[in-house]
């Protein structure tokens, strides 16, 4: 039978369990992000082309060139700005379940004060 304490416990369990999958998400994030090896390449690569342009004087291929840098950059960040969002809110939301579930022990019948 339901009580509103069992419900609340529940909710709470349901919350950690939630808090960690979005931890866990926000790990994995931070560990695959588009900053691998793919990526440094691409970085590298598109250093030399802007520095051959440079050195041949071609001005719209150098400014291509540093938009496509400044994208990759933002790109970078991004991923790295969601993955520590994800951990932060599963860390939040597992602390938060963590505090209800103890208010709830100690609000529970039965419990001893």
């Amino acid at each position: 039978m339901l009580n509103p304490y069992s419900v609340i416990l529940i909710m709470s369990v349901t919350g950690f369990l939630l808090g960690l999958l979005t931890f866990i998400a926000g790990i994995v994030i931070l560990l695959f992000r588009p900053s691998n090896s793919d990526v440094k390449a691409l970085i590298t690569q598109t250093t030399a082309l802007a520095q051959k342009g440079i050195a041949e004087d071609v001005a719209g291929l150098v400014g291509h060139v540093s938009s496509l840098l400044e994208s990759l950059n933002q790109l970078v960040k991004t991923t790295s700005g969601v993955g520590i969002m994800l951990v932060i809110l599963g860390l939040l939301l597992m602390t938060g379940s963590a505090w209800l579930a103890l208010q709830v022990s100690r609000l529970s019948p039965g419990a001893e004060s």
